[in-house]
């Protein structure tokens, strides 16, 4: 069975920093992403990652202060959000597919997510 956990979430203040984690169990992906989900609005795209290659690609709204990464030997993805604003309160999903391409179009495994509330 494929799972997806993630956990990091929480409260912080404008400017603040919170790392967000993802356990991987079941299988091993080609490519994972971060996803968020604002309330009223649609999930949008926030960064992924090759698996192997650990080639990285984010949205214009975070670069520059969000990091992703993984730790393969513990099958885990990675968030670090630093600076963060009070535009970036969303519930926060990993996911994961066989490819990043499958990741950018639409992954097929989901976490439940995480929330992240920032404060202004």
């Amino acid at each position: 069975q494929v799972q997806l956990v993630e956990s990091g979430g929480g409260l912080v203040q404008a400017g603040g920093s919170l790392r967000l984690s993802c356990a991987a169990s079941g299988r091993t992906f080609v490519g994972m992403g971060w996803f968020r989900q604002a309330p009223g609005k649609e999930r949008d795209f926030v960064a992924d990652i090759g698996w192997n290659t650990g080639t990285t690609y984010y949205a214009d709204s975070v670069k520059g202060r969000f990091t992703i990464s993984r730790d393969i030997a513990k099958n885990t993805l990675y968030l670090q959000m630093n600076s963060l604003k009070p535009e970036d309160t969303a519930v926060y999903y990993c996911a994961g597919d066989s490819s990043l391409l499958a990741v950018r179009r639409g992954p097929t495994y989901w976490g439940q997510g995480t929330e992240v509330t920032v404060s202004s």
